[in-house]
C-alpha cells in the first residue's frame, strides 16, 4: 500500500479521531490525549499545529488511499538542542505492520534535514512497543541505548529506547 505525507487540513479531523479513539494506540504514545479523541479535538490539534512555526515544528498527516491513517511529526528542540528534533508517530491499527510507518519516517526524516538546519532527530519509544523500534531501524535510526525506568505509563514504570539519526553528510 503507498503512503503519503502532507500537510494537515481542518477537513481532517474526523479521520484522525477514528485513528486516534483506540485504546491501543493510545498505550503506545505519551499521556494526555483525551478518550474517546472527539473530531473536535482532532480539530484543535489540527489548527495548532497548522498555526505553529514551521521551522520549529514539522507535523504531517499520513494517508492512504487519499484518508488520513496516521500523524508524523518532528519538533524542534532547545537552547543547546536547538538542532536537535524529536520525532514521533502513530498509525491506525488497520494499517500495522504493512510498512507503511517506516516510509512515513524515511519521508519525514528527508524532509527535515533538506529543509532545516536539524542535524539530529531522535525517537524515544517504550521499550516494549517492539514494533515502533523495529519502524525506526528499517528507516535507518540507531539504537543508542535503554533508558531504564525513564517513564511511568498507565501506572507502570518502564523503560524506553534512544533511537537517533544523523543528519547525512553532502
Amino acid at each position: 500500500m503507498k503512503c503519503n505525507i502532507r500537510k494537515w487540513a481542518l477537513s481532517d479531523a474526523a479521520d484522525l479521531a477514528a485513528a486516534l479513539s483506540n485504546q491501543k494506540i493510545l498505550d503506545n504514545l505519551r499521556d494526555g490525549l483525551p478518550y474517546p479523541y472527539t473530531e473536535r479535538d482532532g480539530q484543535d490539534y489540527i489548527s495548532a499545529m497548522l498555526a505553529a512555526d514551521p521551522n520549529d515544528i514539522f507535523a504531517f498527516a499520513v494517508t492512504a488511499d487519499d484518508r488520513v491513517i496516521g500523524s508524523i511529526g518532528v519538533f524542534r528542540q532547545g537552547n543547546i538542542h536547538r538542532q536537535t528534533a524529536e520525532l514521533g508517530y502513530y498509525i491506525a491499527e488497520s494499517h500495522w505492520g504493512m510498512g507503511i510507518m517506516t516510509e512515513a519516517v524515511r519521508r519525514v526524516c528527508a524532509y527535515v534535514f533538506e529543509n532545516s538546519n536539524i542535524i539530529r532527530i531522535y525517537a524515544e519509544p517504550f521499550s516494549y512497543n517492539r514494533a515502533s523500534c523495529r519502524v525506526l531501524e528499517k528507516a535507518g535510526f540507531q539504537h543508542e541505548g535503554t533508558l531504564k525506568s525513564n517513564a511511568v505509563k498507565n501506572g507502570r514504570i518502564i523503560d524506553m529506547e534512544l533511537y537517533a539519526r544523523i543528519r547525512p553528510e553532502k
